[in-house]
């Protein structure tokens, strides 16, 4: 944990970026309890949207993207806008450090380290998310995976929490993937950003939302702010964490914060698409991600937005129906530094190589336009 940066004076930055400023939902939203009063601006927003041309689609069936993996480099991902209304509550309560919890390749843990420029027997090493967390200063305790299940996320950060206060430090504690009711504010207000971008492209009106969900907060954001916004997409939550039931019941707890006065079951559908669980991949799912990306030039991650887009396009093959004419917004949630924890398991799906057979007698030529020849 590393403190928490005071918010930069105006003159030592141009324009918005990484101010906390006030914030004023719009009207659509303004009777959600409590509103927060400020966010920081940590994404690089407004995201892009673009036609995504999936193969096998069913008839009619048109896919665009929202580009969330654009939200920046190192914040980059569906953390960054729920990131933004968080650090600006710890900020306000005059914290000094950041805790939070994740497993050891969590995008949510190396967004939240850089954001703050913050923040299991062996070195978990320097591959993908936990490289950018190390070279920032993040303070990394590592359990491992069945403490993590036996103790709860939950638990572990209040010890954290709890160790930091006899220290005499003042730490806020982000829950996992930053995912509680003032975090599901950041996509609440990316409903308002795809509002602005469709009024942009008026032949364009999205029928349905497909999403990734393992913690909840994106999708009570965006299944709430679709539902009281002008948007009224029906949105679709791809699980890749645990079953429909329990998660029904988490998202519930985060819209009860809010008091909407809505039920779960109501705004959004959820689709089991976790596998084999959560952050772990059979072959057909790598094989789809490298596929996707050969075909469309999208890299999506293996954890999170790869197993949604897979299971999306399992269930168009199975229900094509429900999809026909169908006019769909994917939102990619980021998370490519993920791919470096699955290298082994893509090595044989990945473009081949060979070494280049060089003749003796090729001229060399430098990189200055000279030439020389040899004999």
């Amino acid at each position: 944990m590393a403190g928490v940066q005071p918010t930069s004076s105006a003159a030592s930055q141009i324009g918005g970026f990484l101010r906390n400023k006030p914030y004023a939902p719009l009207s659509w939203a303004a009777h959600l309890s409590p509103v927060p009063s400020h966010k920081f601006s940590l994404g690089h927003l407004p995201t892009p949207v673009h036609v995504w041309n999936l193969p096998n689609m069913p008839e009619g069936t048109e896919v665009w993207i929202k580009r969330d993996d654009l939200t920046g480099m190192e914040l980059s991902g569906n953390k960054v806008r729920k990131l933004e209304f968080l650090m600006a509550d710890a900020a306000a309560q005059g914290a000094d450090s950041v805790v939070t919890v994740g497993g050891v390749q969590s995008s949510h843990c190396r967004a939240t380290a850089v954001a703050a420029r913050l923040l299991v027997d062996k070195d978990p090493g320097l591959v993908g998310n936990l490289l950018v967390e190390r070279m920032v200063g993040a303070h990394i305790d590592l359990v491992s995976e069945e403490e993590y299940r036996r103790i709860g996320s939950v638990a572990l950060a209040d010890l954290l929490r709890k160790r930091l206060l006899e220290e005499g430090r003042k730490p806020y504690v982000i829950p996992a993937d930053g995912s509680n009711s003032l975090g599901a504010w950041g996509y609440i207000e990316a409903v308002r950003e795809i509002e602005q971008q469709i009024q942009q492209s008026p032949n364009v009106q999205f029928d349905d939302i497909v999403v990734a969900c393992s913690s909840g907060g994106t999708i009570a954001g965006l299944a709430l702010g679709s539902r009281l916004s002008s948007l009224k997409a029906k949105v679709h939550a791809f699980s890749i964490f645990d079953d429909p039931g329990y998660l029904y019941d988490l998202v519930q707890g985060l819209l009860d914060g809010l008091q909407p006065g809505l039920d779960s079951h109501d705004i959004f559908s959820i689709v089991d698409t976790k596998g084999l669980g959560y952050a772990m991949n059979i072959g057909d799912e790598l094989k789809f991600v490298k596929d996707i990306a050969s075909a469309t030039g999208i890299i999506l991650d293996p954890i999170s937005s790869g197993k949604a887009a897979y299971g999306m396009l399992k269930d168009m093959g199975a229900n094509p129906s429900k999809w026909k004419g169908q006019k769909i917004l994917f939102v990619h949630t980021g998370g490519l530094l993920g791919l470096y924890d699955k290298v082994d398991q893509l090595s044989s799906l990945t473009g081949s190589w060979r070494k280049m057979v060089l003749e003796d007698s090729i001229p060399h030529k430098d990189g200055t336009g000279g030439y020389t020849s040899s004999a």
